[in-house]
């Protein structure tokens, strides 16, 4: 397949025309899936990606540290000798649901931890500023779709899909509503 040179893209790109995707696999076939988080509605949760084993521990503890009376379950997806999920939490029920999410999700190095009583605004910096934390996919209660990839050397989280796609922009009116809610909650002051 002959392909368009770097001009030509960037004129068809700036007409708002999209490129079909090309992937090249030059060794190791990969496969791609979706795989969905399941929890209850009015749980949030973050999931990311970390590379020591200390980080159920430092994860805990940036947590209890931000907002001590929050309840949570997290589940780390090792990658390298024994590849267990190691778990963590205060709460039962949310550290079953992160066991059995990572389980699904089945990709090394990933962490997701479910929150209750707290929100994810509330201890991301804390944990964005761990040591061994690479990366955050996402951060929410919304539906979420997982896009993992999955060769012979194993599985890896390629991004997620996090709730609905916009259906317009807003207005004025929904401007002020934004506005109001986030002062209604406490976030923003005056």
């Amino acid at each position: 397949m002959q392909h368009p040179a770097p001009a030509a893209v960037d004129a068809f790109m700036g007409a708002g025309m999209h490129l079909p995707f090309v992937v090249r696999v030059m060794q190791t076939p990969f496969e791609l899936s979706l795989v969905p988080v399941t929890k209850p509605e009015e749980v949030n949760f973050i999931l990311g990606q970390s590379h020591f084993i200390k980080t159920v521990e430092d994860i805990a503890e940036a947590v209890v540290g931000s907002v001590p009376a929050a309840k949570f379950g997290l589940a780390f997806s090792e990658a390298s000798a024994e590849c267990l999920i190691r778990c963590e939490g205060n709460d039962d029920t949310l550290m079953a649901l992160a066991q059995e999410n990572a389980s699904r999700i089945a990709a090394g190095h990933a962490f997701i931890l479910f929150l209750k009583d707290c929100y994810p605004i509330n201890v991301l910096n804390a944990i964005k500023g761990l040591q061994e934390v690479c990366s955050i996919y996402c951060a929410t209660a919304n539906p979420v779709e997982v896009v993992v990839a999955e060769s012979a050397l194993g599985r890896g989280i390629m991004g997620v899909i996090d709730g609905s796609k916009p259906h317009g922009t807003e207005g004025p009116a929904e401007a002020a509503s934004r506005r109001e809610f986030l002062r209604m909650i406490g976030y923003k002051r005056g």
